[in-house]
């Protein structure tokens, strides 16, 4: 006996409904993600479009790259971000200078750039040194809302990157450093930019 027409249709919808539920278990995933994403972005452009120091991209790649699943996603939240990836940039700086100044790290010198590349590595420990001493303070004084205080150190550690590249330059070396002092001055500067939000 042949299946009635209301028994084909109802087959049909059964199929497309299964075939459909793999897609819709996933759509009702990404909303949180999405929305995550979304506050992030909007973040990012109300203090990266038109800063002279960092763009929208670089605030989302660093933003985006640690926050977690439940924290409140706000200006301070941002703000002790960027102090802690300012961190995590100046510790795994400090150790690279430390690996140059023993002759690791793979870069080659002409002999006569070796005195002046060491005179600078040696500023740039000194430099990077300073804001691994200030970071604790930092962190502190965003947590307490002294935003100010936050804001001051933050500048000090842009101001000890900037120094520790234009160091080489003076010296007419290259800098074995240019990614992490720009890294190092950007998060500063994006620190300083989401706490004068919050």
């Amino acid at each position: 006996m042949a299946p009635s027409t209301s028994s084909v249709r109802l087959m049909r919808v059964v199929v497309v409904l299964l075939l459909l539920f793999p897609v819709l278990l996933k759509a009702n995933e990404a909303p949180p993600f999405s929305v995550k994403a979304q506050l992030i972005l909007a973040a990012c452009k109300s203090v990266g479009e038109g800063s002279t120091y960092f763009n929208v991209q670089f605030c989302e790649g660093a933003i985006g790259s640690v926050i977690g699943g439940s924290a409140d996603l706000d200006y301070q939240v941002f703000g002790g971000i960027a102090v802690r990836l300012l961190a995590e940039n100046a510790t795994s700086t400090k150790a690279k200078i430390d690996r140059l100044l023993r002759g690791g790290g793979g870069v080659k010198l002409k002999a006569e750039d070796d005195v002046a590349v060491a005179r600078c590595l040696q500023s740039c420990q000194s430099l990077y040194g300073g804001i691994l001493y200030d970071w604790l303070a930092c962190t502190a004084a965003v947590k307490t809302r002294l935003f100010g205080e936050a804001r001051r150190i933050l500048e000090k550690a842009a101001a000890a990157a900037k120094e520790c590249e234009d160091g080489f330059g003076k010296n007419n070396v290259a800098s074995p450093l240019s990614a992490e002092d720009d890294d190092a001055f950007k998060l500063a500067k994006l620190g300083v930019a989401f706490l004068r939000l919050a």
